[in-house]
């Protein structure tokens, strides 16, 4: 086979490609949305005060044939009054908004997935009471170009700090983790199906090892988020695979990649004393 004709079969199927990929929808992902009960105490004090004085004066004169005669008269009219409240309690609220720190990681994956991702408008309406009604969003506009919606709700976040004895030694293993749990629905701009739906899992840690109890260390928050952050992307993708397409093979061995983040990662052990 010719070079030439080498080169023109490359550059068919690049372009082949280009337009198979051209072709497919375009997903735009939100940020994940939250809402939670918030409860807190208050002290409200109310203190008021109010004070008047009003002073008069009248004199009168009358006269006679025989005299004349004066009187005066004054008189003052003073007023105090004051009022204090004092009232406690614990009131509760509830908490809407988005989280826009976990969502760069589920795009950087969908793309190495093959998927084509368009940027949403960013929510900024003041009332948050219907931030997660989706098909409102839709109608609104939020979602321009876009063919489907990625739509995440976060379900918990919660950080672990521990420390807990090695063995049966003096040793101890101080570990910050951090697991992430959201929920993802797969929604058609156009007829509102919902394509796929799902809970998807990121988790991250730092485990460092101390001499002793008293030691101290300052364990990475940051790696510990990216990790989860990643981790989170990972399966989000592994499940699009399995519900929106799956008559196709998996793209670019998205089972494989989930699988790495969650692999047990061999690092150097560094003592704090």
């Amino acid at each position: 086979m010719s070079a030439s004709r080498l080169l023109g079969m490359l550059l068919a199927t690049g372009l082949v490609a280009t337009a198979a990929h051209a072709d497919r929808p375009r997903i735009a992902v939100t940020d994940l949305t939250y809402e939670e009960k918030v409860v807190q105490p208050y002290i409200r004090i109310d203190a008021r005060e109010k004070s008047s004085l009003r002073a008069s004066s009248r004199e009168r004169v009358s006269e006679s044939d025989a005299a004349s005669r004066a009187t005066a008269r004054d008189s003052v009219d003073a007023r105090h009054e004051s009022s204090f409240l004092l009232e406690s309690g614990v009131e509760e609220r509830i908490d809407r908004g988005e989280v826009r720190k976990l969502v760069a990681d589920i795009k950087g994956e969908m793309i190495k997935a093959g998927y084509r991702v368009s940027q949403p408008k960013p929510y900024t309406a003041k009332e948050n009471e219907r931030i997660h009604d989706v098909i409102d969003r839709i109608r609104k506009g939020y979602f321009p170009n876009a063919d489907y919606v990625l739509f995440g709700t976060l379900s918990s976040a919660q950080f672990r700090d521990e420390i807990n004895p090695v063995g049966n030694g003096s040793a101890y293993s101080a570990t910050l983790s951090l697991e992430v749990l959201a929920e993802f629905s797969l929604v058609n701009t156009r007829t509102f199906e919902v394509k796929a739906g799902f809970s998807a899992l990121g988790e991250g840690q730092d485990v460092k090892l101390l001499g002793s109890r008293a030691a101290k260390v300052v364990l990475n928050r940051g790696r510990v988020m990216s990790e989860a952050s990643k981790s989170l992307g990972a399966d989000v993708v592994r499940q699009l695979d399995e519900q929106y397409r799956p008559g196709e093979p998996r793209s670019k061995d998205a089972t494989r990649r989930y699988s790495e983040t969650r692999a047990e990662k061999k690092e150097q052990v560094i003592i704090y004393q």
